[in-house]
């Protein structure tokens, strides 16, 4: 059996978002499984032009700070969290969007990104998934 990391996505915010991101790639070019699990605010980001909206954790500053870290990742040749949702549906991830989230948050299946979700469940889903992962991670 294949080794497996899965990740909660509880953040939407564009730093937590890069995080999860890369720890899933990472897992994936090393030879593991890897899903997603998008719940509460990360969920947001699987709306339709929802991927770049997240703001900073810290140092938001009215977006200024978010201006200033894209500028900073731009010069360091940091790829779009585009490039990286897009690499790491290429290389085999699964994305899993939250039910319960859903029905709280108003969200409909045709809100959200068709082209990147594999899933939806609850957290018996998530268990299923984190119960055969060496690594779990909560962002």
């Amino acid at each position: 059996m294949m080794e497996k990391a899965t990740l909660i996505v509880h953040s939407g915010d564009m730093d937590k978002i890069y995080s999860a991101l890369i720890i899933a790639n990472g897992a994936l070019s090393m030879g593991m499984e890897a899903s997603l699990y998008f719940t509460f605010w990360g969920l947001q980001r699987l709306q339709k032009g929802g991927l770049e909206k997240g703001s900073l954790s810290k140092m938001n500053m009215m977006g200024l700070g978010k201006k200033m870290i894209q500028g900073r990742m731009e010069k360091a040749n940091v790829v779009s969290l585009e490039k990286l949702m897009t690499d790491f549906k290429e290389l085999g991830g699964k994305i899993i969007a939250c039910e319960m989230t859903m029905e709280i948050m108003g969200v409909k299946k045709e809100d959200l990104r068709q082209d990147l979700i594999d899933d939806y469940g609850a957290v018996g889903t998530y268990i299923n998934e984190a119960r055969d992962s060496k690594i779990t991670l909560f962002i």
